[in-house]
């Protein structure tokens, strides 16, 4: 067997392998990211449209999400895949579900006690 026989099957091999690395794999975890993201979505987080709107969360259900844009506070249905991405999180309820974490934790503690 010579080598030469296989050159072409090695060469497409290869060019397979940097194709998944350069190009598939870096998308399977931007969906991910962004899979993560739309999943963790919070009552007052600012986010924008895949469309461009920008509004307030005011509302989460399992697939669809309630928004407020603009001055006139128009309310919004969208579904979740319409979401491009949080322009600024909600902090102050993402501290309080940290803190009724915390509590949850130590009731938790206390009772094994």
């Amino acid at each position: 067997m010579n080598v030469q026989q296989f050159s072409p099957l090695i060469v497409t091999l290869g060019f397979l392998v940097v194709f998944y690395f350069l190009i598939i794999r870096p998308q399977k975890k931007k969906e991910a990211q962004v899979t993560e993201m739309r999943n963790n979505l919070r009552i007052g987080d600012e986010i924008v449209t895949i469309g461009g709107i920008y509004g307030k969360v005011t509302k989460v259900r399992e697939d669809i999400v309630l928004i407020e844009a603009g001055p006139s506070k128009t309310r919004l249905e969208m579904t979740k895949w319409s979401i491009g991405s949080v322009v600024k999180k909600n902090e102050k309820l993402v501290k309080e579900e940290l803190t009724d974490e915390e509590t949850k934790t130590d009731e938790l503690k206390d009772e094994e006690n």
